[in-house]
């Protein structure tokens, strides 16, 4: 069995105090690997070590560009070194990256166990208009050896089915997806895992954040678009191990036993013409290459 042990750290940040929100964030990813030995990658809230505040808290001017950090970094190294000390993989939310083009991102990052950066994802849809980063142009995978592929994606990218579908499509079978909702659009974010889970046929874990940052209930879904797990407003900690295989079987037998949307793509999808991407059809995940990836 292929298996993957995450936990997902409901939590929030202390407000506009970068220094104190790492300690919290250092504490809470040591003590999961005290309390669960077997976890294997641990995931927080997106903009947590950016300690942003609650949504109608006053923040200083220009928080954004003064919490923004390159990639690599010194917060990038810290993070680096918490992961080789704790044996974790770490998504840790995700955090303000001042590019080398002078723009600022929201962007994600997969550090593995031997302190190495495996990934890094600029959100490719910020909450516009409220969110003024620099949205990304692609989107990202990582591999975890002997388990499976890994894909990355931020908050608001879940209302677009592209987002999910891309992920898909390059071979991912778990969605990681940190978030910071505040509002009454975390319903719609709930109905969203779920779909993005069934219709492509993966594992979706989201965290949010909790209050007073957010509005929490974060949630592991399966790939047939089952809710295994979800958490209340507070802080809390969702610990679930993912069967990869399934993934294989549902894909193969069918969500319910019954549907199964990629191999029906893989059957017909060349010969669907969709305008809205030029004309061209889907081209079935089996026949990847370097020029169509």
């Amino acid at each position: 069995m292929r298996s993957l042990a995450v936990a997902a750290v409901q939590t929030s940040p202390v407000p506009h105090d970068l220094e104190a929100t790492w300690e919290h964030f250092a504490h809470q990813v040591r003590t999961t690997r005290e309390l669960f030995p077997h976890v294997q990658l641990v995931v927080v809230p997106e903009l947590l070590l950016a300690a942003e505040g609650a949504l109608l808290q006053p923040a200083p001017q220009d928080w954004m560009k003064q919490a923004a950090v390159t990639i690599p970094g010194p917060l990038t190294d810290r993070i680096c070194a918490l992961a080789q000390e704790t044996g974790l993989w770490l998504v840790p939310g995700s955090i303000y990256e001042h590019g080398p083009d002078g723009q600022i991102y929201n962007a994600a990052i997969a550090v593995s166990p031997e302190g190495r950066i495996a990934a890094r994802y600029r959100k490719v849809f910020p909450w516009q208009p409220y969110e003024s980063s620099t949205p990304g142009s692609g989107f990202t995978v990582f591999d975890i050896p002997g388990t499976g592929r890994i894909g990355l994606a931020i908050c608001y990218d879940d209302s677009f089915p592209e987002t999910v579908r891309q992920l898909a499509w390059l071979g991912t079978e778990i969605v990681i997806q940190p978030t910071l909702t505040p509002t009454r659009g975390r319903e719609m974010e709930l109905v969203c895992a779920r779909a993005n889970a069934w219709t492509n046929q993966v594992f979706v874990v989201n965290v949010n954040a909790s209050a007073p940052a957010g509005v929490g209930t974060s949630t592991i879904v399966d790939p047939e678009g089952i809710v295994r797990q979800q958490a209340g407003p507070g802080e809390g900690l969702l610990v679930g191990v993912l069967d990869l295989d399934t993934v294989t079987r549902v894909r193969r037998y069918g969500s319910a036993g019954l549907n199964r949307p990629w191999s029906q793509l893989a059957r017909y999808g060349e010969a669907i013409r969709l305008p809205m991407y030029g004309g061209g059809g889907f081209v079935a995940p089996g026949r990847l290459t370097d020029e169509n990836v």
